[in-house]
């Protein structure tokens, strides 16, 4: 079986960090653990987010590195996640608030042959 990545982003998404790279060239994402806006990814600019040994590095999407922390993967490390976007502002922090637009979290759980195969990030 071929590795799986732990952490995908649909097209559409990608299309959204490209038009916040116009102003901010170097992202990062971070899912949030329920603070604001649930359980939603955030995207901001590198280095506007303070990040701690408490938070895991997933993944790579389109360019943009993926963290969580590690006592929510700890809820989370049986799944695949997908970051997606939704029109409708959210109520958080992320960069794609100002455009009507939210990025989302979609979650598939992962077989025990797929737990094997994810790719360590």
């Amino acid at each position: 079986m071929d590795k799986i990545k732990r952490v995908l982003i649909s097209e559409e998404a990608k299309a959204v960090v490209d038009k916040l790279r116009q102003q901010h060239p170097s992202l990062i994402f971070h899912q949030s653990g329920g603070c604001c806006d649930g359980s939603a990814p955030m995207c901001y600019s590198e280095g506007e987010f303070y990040l701690d040994d408490s938070d895991v590095l997933l993944g790579e999407i389109h360019g943009c590195p993926f963290y969580m922390s590690r006592d929510q993967f700890e809820y989370w490390k049986h799944t695949q996640l997908t970051i997606d976007v939704v029109e409708g502002r959210g109520a958080s922090f992320s960069l794609e608030i100002p455009l009507g637009l939210r990025f989302i979290t979609k979650s598939k759980l992962l077989s025990a042959e797929e737990l094997v195969a994810v790719e360590k990030a």
